[in-house]
């Protein structure tokens, strides 16, 4: 829909961080059009509020990562992919630790919260970044290019040395349907070896066989096993929509992504930044019968971008 959205009313929830391995309290606030999404730590006096931007962002090394003046966020891609996958523009985020929970390791129980919440569409269009040229980045045999399309198309390859992983491909047609029923649900995942090797460095206090999909050797650790076949790509692509939503607005293209991480991700969306004669800013203008992307001024995406 071309309306922005927001929740019809606030709501709170809790659960362990994965790296910090501490309960984290979460409220979830309406905030009004063109405010965006906008994180506030509670627990730091003083503390002033982070947009959930690119320019915000201070690490991908395991995770997003953003802050402002030494205030930081982490973990933030599976709360912003569900944000995004149910078309959600405006809210504000309250949070007493440094990092958001992470529940089943998957989005399903954000989107779970976040439609008990209820929605609302607000009197102010969306925006969208609607690519007109390709733009690409590439690093060694890792990359991602965008195309011009009608909407948003996620074509996403990984390619593991890993018996149990491998080589997994999987196109996503975005949509809110689309997303539920196939990406919200796929979990983070890790080799054993590197859960040992994290936990010694102080990282994934919180981790565990319910929070995260273990991979040993030649098996899934987990029990219940996987939730799909490809999860392990549905996961990444899940980790894709919640750091492209860093844009500040919806993107509108055609994106061929090829064993990419957070910060080849970061990366891409600094290209689209810079190449910004490849695209433009758009809202949706429709009649009875037809609907199209009219081009707003750029001034409005450098407000929220910057």
């Amino acid at each position: 829909m071309p309306y922005q959205r927001t929740l019809k009313h606030e709501i709170s929830f809790s659960g362990i961080g994965l790296h910090i391995g501490k309960k984290v309290n979460l409220t979830l606030k309406p905030a009004p059009p063109n405010t965006g999404i906008v994180f506030l730590r509670t627990d730091v006096p003083h503390a002033e509020p982070t947009r959930a931007i690119l320019a915000n962002v201070t690490d991908g090394k395991l995770a997003t990562t953003i802050g402002n003046n030494g205030t930081g966020i982490y973990t933030v891609e599976h709360l912003l992919a569900s944000l995004a996958g149910l078309g959600i523009d405006n809210v504000r985020i309250e949070l007493d630790a440094p990092e958001i929970p992470i529940l089943d390791g998957s989005a399903r129980p954000f989107v779970t919260i976040l439609e008990s919440a209820s929605l609302k569409y607000q009197d102010a269009l969306k925006k969208y970044v609607v690519i007109r040229e390709p733009i690409k980045i590439q690093c060694e045999d890792k990359y991602i290019e965008a195309y011009p399309s009608d909407r948003l198309i996620i074509d996403y390859t990984i390619d593991f040395n890993h018996p149990v992983i491998s080589k997994q491909t999987f196109t996503f047609d975005f949509s809110r349907k689309t997303f539920i029923e196939s990406i919200c649900s796929a979990r983070t995942f890790c080799l054993r070896e590197e859960v040992e090797a994290l936990r010694a460095n102080g990282f994934a206090q919180g981790g565990s066989l319910e929070n995260a999909v273990v991979v040993d050797k030649d098996r899934v650790l987990n029990e219940e096993g996987l939730r799909f076949p490809d999860e392990f790509v549905r996961h990444k692509i899940l980790d894709f929509i919640g750091d492209l939503s860093l844009l500040g607005h919806p993107i509108i293209a055609r994106i061929n992504v090829h064993k990419s991480g957070h910060f080849l991700n970061h990366q891409f969306l600094r290209t689209v930044l810079d190449q910004y004669r490849n695209w433009h800013l758009a809202q949706i203008v429709s009649s009875k019968s037809t609907a199209r992307f009219q081009k707003v001024r750029r001034s409005e995406f450098l407000r929220l971008s910057a």
